[in-house]
């Protein structure tokens, strides 16, 4: 099966394949292929409410060479989502129609709540046995992020999509470079009332374990182990403490994009939103009470993936 994820910032692609029977039902599924690629879709949405025609052709480069890999591949269900940026924008349909020209397969424009969803089914399965529930997941994205509390075994309790996504809030405060602390306080400002609106919501502050997902949460993640490189089976799981958020926050904030980018780890599309993303996941941490969070590599991706197993059965 192929998985298309197309976010505010990103576009990802997961060719899977089931576990075998014998691995169990928390196994997670076996990849074949897992790309990434910045493509900035939600370029100035939050100003001009329209995907910028520079934004969809960037987006039809990476989608026409994914379509390509899932037809070499041979996946038998495709299934694309796209988030926050085309839920927003007033000419979404210009954007539908290149992806199903490009793809052959029309993008489904999910829910929040849908989004949400997806991301926690994706991050649940196969956590560690010391990721006590009822576990919180946070997917912070470029657009907006997801607040979901549930437990592997009865599933979602509750979710909420809140518009703080790491693009989102730079487009919005952080405009220098670096920022100036008048900026960070009305980005943190900002965040701390969307974040304490999602945790009444759901609610957060009862969960036991945080669990973070997708690149600013990752990124952190491999800042604070020191990482030299992008190591993916080093992220997946690790548990880093929030003196340790806290303190690549405060760095990223005080960096400019160029200085950012001398760490190994850093993508080159994500160095100049990575501040804002760092601080929306400590922003949560403080405001829900987690001393740590652990970072998943899967994601709402997997969650694509299995709905099109569940589809099938």
């Amino acid at each position: 099966m192929a998985a298309i994820d197309c976010g505010t910032n990103s576009i990802r692609l997961l060719i899977a394949d089931l576990p075998e029977a014998s691995a169990g039902e928390t196994a997670p599924l076996v990849d074949v292929s897992r790309r990434m690629e910045i493509v900035r879709l939600g370029q100035g949405v939050d100003r001009t409410g329209r995907l910028a025609p520079e934004a969809i052709e960037r987006t039809r480069v990476a989608l026409a060479d994914y379509a390509a890999e899932i037809e070499k591949s041979g996946a038998e269900r495709v299934r694309m989502c796209a988030t926050s940026a085309s839920r927003d924008a007033s000419n979404a349909a210009d954007f539908r129609a290149m992806v199903e020209r490009t793809l052959g397969v029309p993008p489904e424009v999910v829910t929040g709540d849908e989004e949400a969803r997806l991301s926690f089914t994706g991050a649940v399965r196969g956590l560690p046995a010391d990721a006590e529930p009822p576990y919180l997941v946070v997917d912070i994205g470029g657009g907006s992020t997801e607040f979901v509390v549930g437990t592997r075994a009865d599933g979602v309790r509750g979710a909420i999509s809140v518009d703080i996504g790491c693009v989102r809030m730079t487009e919005r405060h952080l405009h220098g470079d670096p920022p100036t602390a008048a900026q960070v306080a009305a980005a943190e400002a900002d965040i701390a009332a969307a974040v304490d609106r999602a945790l009444a919501d759901v609610p957060g502050r009862e969960a036991a374990t945080l669990v973070g997902l997708a690149g600013s949460v990752t990124t952190v993640v491999a800042l604070a182990q020191g990482l030299q490189e992008y190591d993916p089976s080093r992220i997946h799981h690790a548990r880093v403490s929030y003196e340790q958020v806290a303190a690549v926050t405060a760095d990223l904030l005080g960096r400019s994009s160029e200085q950012r980018l001398a760490y190994p780890v850093m993508h080159p599309g994500r160095a100049d939103v990575i501040g804002a993303g760092a601080l929306v996941l400590r922003v949560i941490m403080e405001r829900a009470g987690m001393p740590s969070v652990v970072a998943s590599e899967h994601d709402i991706l997997d969650g694509i993936a299995w709905s099109l197993v569940a589809a099938s059965r």
